[in-house]
């Protein structure tokens, strides 16, 4: 009885431990960034924008050309510190498995050859946020935030040399269902940043806008 009754306290503990730790998202599929100061934790909305295409070129395309997102404004009001490798948060809602299929459903798969493990897994690929974010460093550029999605120099001494906006990889940490921590792989330098939904300079969104969440490194 004294076993179930320590391990009962010893649960609530842990969940008391957790709530304050890793605050609840107000909204989900949006990174926040996880402001950490003396053990308490606390969640900040990053600015969050949309950004439009541009194609720019140089002599009718003869002396090069750049395709980029831009956002509006040089800097983002979104501060954070730097020397410190920052934390962030994305809450996707529960986990992409849970009431995805049925008995039924997987009987009826399986019957015509499909395993119903693939489509889950397929699935929670797409609702790992390393599969669905980018981390981009933007460049400054008439009171904007550049996306730089290719930039190509035309001319008989340029040659073929392409250059895109710096990308950032970042370790992603399941803390419980839906709920990830996004950790920069090395440290960020001061500077603007941005996430996209999208990779957009690998090809993967060609639009006319794509959802951005900026701050910036002091």
């Amino acid at each position: 009885m004294k076993k179930i009754f320590f391990s009962v306290i010893s649960l609530f503990a842990t969940s008391i431990l957790y709530s304050q730790t890793y605050p609840e998202p107000e909204f989900t599929n949006e990174p926040c960034y996880l402001q950490k100061n003396d053990g308490a934790y606390k969640l900040v909305r990053l600015e969050k924008g949309t950004s439009t295409m541009e194609t720019k070129t140089k002599l009718g395309g003869f002396g090069g050309s750049e395709t980029e997102y831009t956002m509006n404004g040089g800097s983002s009001l979104v501060r954070i510190k730097a020397g410190t490798n920052p934390s962030f948060i994305v809450f996707t809602g529960g986990a992409a498995s849970k009431g995805t299929t049925s008995d039924h459903s997987d009987s009826t798969m399986r019957a015509n050859g499909i395993d119903p493990g693939l489509i889950q897994h397929a699935m929670g690929g797409m609702m790992d946020p390393a599969s669905r974010y980018t981390l981009y460093k933007t460049e400054p550029g008439g009171g904007q935030r550049i996306i730089l999605i290719q930039k190509t120099h035309a001319g008989p001494f340029a040659g073929k040399k392409v250059k895109s906006s710096d990308k950032y990889t970042f370790s992603v940490k399941q803390i419980r269902d839906g709920y990830w921590e996004l950790i920069p792989d090395k440290m960020l330098p001061p500077g603007e940043y941005a996430f996209s939904a999208l990779d957009i300079t690998g090809g993967s969104a060609r639009g006319p806008g794509v959802l951005l969440f900026a701050f910036g490194i002091d």
